[in-house]
């Protein structure tokens, strides 16, 4: 249901980790996991620390976009930073649906930091039995 269109996420977190947060014309990759359950295809981003108006999810054709912000809390004049370790920036991850998902049904949540994504399976992709009718007899084509 899922292809997987980056094979060197490791590769790009540690570089991403030693460059500095994503911005819009070059977001870090976020966390994700995606199941089939049932009758839907669950697709489960981490996206703690971003509200969710700073959350931006496209569909266009079978390519799924999902974009976030996790911007600066706003400090006092007289705090000093003593320790920085949570990313700021564009985070975003885009992934090819398959043809057999409904991707006009697709349902947002967004709970604690986690944004869960259910597709459902289309009608034609789901498995069906086909009836075998009583035949009338052989017939003849003729040209």
């Amino acid at each position: 249901m899922l292809m997987r269109t980056d094979p060197f996420r490791e590769l790009d977190r540690l570089a991403q980790q030693l460059m500095g947060p994503g911005t819009w014309s070059k977001p870090s990759a976020m966390p994700m996991d995606a199941y089939r359950e049932g009758d839907q295809y669950v697709v489960v981003f981490d996206v703690p620390g971003v509200t969710a108006d700073a959350i931006d999810i496209d569909v266009e054709r079978n390519m799924l976009t999902v974009k976030a912000e996790r911007r600066p809390v706003a400090k006092a004049d007289d705090v000093q930073m003593e320790l920085s370790e949570r990313p700021l920036g564009v985070f975003s991850r885009q992934i090819v649906l398959a043809d057999t998902l409904d991707t006009e049904r697709i349902q947002a949540d967004y709970d604690a930091g986690v944004l869960t994504l259910r597709i459902p399976i289309a009608e034609r992709a789901k498995p069906r039995k086909i009836s075998i009718g009583a035949g009338s007899g052989h017939k003849e084509i003729s040209g």
